[in-house]
């Protein structure tokens, strides 16, 4: 369902700069802000076609971070746009210029992990008088690399996740949507025509059960293998969840880091994993964290949600710009882990190495058929 407020259309023209962004915070203030975006281009997503994109590519729509806007920049197609943009549809004659209503145009998108969708952002960033009227999502669980061609088959099942819902011009516009299935790839349409700036598809990863079995040893608390964080001391310079996330830290701000405490407390994040697994290894590293990183570090285990949190890993101190390495002497069997640092700082990653239990492994294979299954 739609969100009842969103960040509100641009206000008109009345002085002053008229490029200027306007808007109050958008997608930060929704109430799932606070899950992953499955549709991030680091785990892997893609926009995989797309009917028209005229004025502006279809791979916009996941670039990573704010859309920007050079009221300077234009090109032999006309205005240079930092999104999706369709060239303006129009009816079947003289008598009839007016697109018809269902007319529209479409965009498909590979998640970069197939999960549960929570809620969605459909981004008109500087979109002021060339946004969409209406916007509609529509997901669908396919095994495999599908093509084109293969989605938008007779025999592909689309479940509605957004019906067409009027938007506003460069807002956020944010939808709640819980259908409680597993989805691997979504249908953005904009009704009739127009431009988005970004989508954003916030969710848990609903990993494909089979694939963690033949990996044996994995990641169990990595955002692609369905680990997740729970909570966090501090967010202030940038999301924990980018401790997860696949792949090395490029640049400092590709981790965890928090502001500085004035106190004698300390900062932590907790994260669930995929499920009850069986820890054997675990890597804690502080890439590009150079003046900043974590001085110490030290994990704790806990198995279910009442569970008792024990010792995993004494704490240690931690050098700045290095991957730390620890085989433990006793695996650790838990759901749940938690990684307090000392006194403040921040780390870039953390993985957890290990398997599923078989009581892990009975329990993903359950959730998964609960969603749908599919691979």
């Amino acid at each position: 369902m739609a969100i009842p407020s969103y960040t509100g259309d641009a206000n008109p023209y009345g002085g002053g700069d008229p490029y200027a962004d306007y808007r109050t915070p958008g997608s930060t203030g929704f109430p799932f802000s606070q899950y992953a975006d499955l549709a991030d281009r680091s785990l892997g997503a893609g926009v995989i076609a797309a009917n028209d994109e005229f004025f502006a590519e279809r791979e916009n729509l996941l670039k990573p971070g704010a859309a920007e806007f050079d009221p300077e920049h234009f090109g032999h197609k006309g205005k240079i746009m930092d999104g999706w943009e369709t060239r303006r549809r129009r009816g079947a004659g003289a008598d009839e210029p007016h697109p018809t209503d269902a007319d529209h145009d479409w965009a498909l998108i590979r998640l970069g992990a197939p999960g549960v969708v929570h809620g969605i952002v459909v981004d008109t960033a500087h979109f002021r008088g060339n946004y969409p009227q209406s916007v509609s999502v529509e997901a669908a669980c396919v095994p495999g690399s599908p093509s084109a061609g293969t989605l938008l088959g007779d025999d592909v099942t689309w479940t509605t996740l957004v019906p067409r819902t009027p938007v506003g011009g460069h807002a956020a516009n944010g939808f709640a949507t819980d259908a409680g299935q597993r989805f691997t790839h979504l249908r953005l349409n904009q009704h009739p025509d127009g431009g988005v700036a970004r989508l954003r598809v916030y969710g848990e990863v609903a990993p494909d059960p089979a694939w963690l079995s033949v990996l044996g040893t994995f990641d169990v608390v990595a955002l692609e293998n369905g680990g997740q964080v729970e909570d966090a001391s501090d967010r202030f310079y940038s999301p924990a969840t980018n401790t997860i996330q696949p792949g090395r830290s490029r640049k400092m701000d590709d981790g965890w880091e928090t502001r500085r405490r004035r106190d004698k407390g300390n900062d932590w994040i907790r994260y669930r994993l995929v499920e009850q697994s069986e820890i054997r290894a675990v890597e804690i590293d502080t890439a590009y964290l150079k003046g900043n990183s974590a001085g110490w570090a030290e994990l704790s285990v806990r198995d279910g949600e009442s569970g008792e949190w024990t010792r995993l890993l004494p704490r240690t101190r931690l050098q700045p710009d290095t991957n730390h390495r620890f085989v433990l002497d006793t695996p650790a069997v838990g759901t749940h882990v938690r990684i307090d640092i000392f006194p403040d700082g921040g780390i870039s990653r953390l993985r957890l190495f290990g398997s599923l239990t078989d009581q892990g492994a009975a329990g993903l294979a359950a959730r998964h058929e609960e969603l749908g299954g599919a691979g």
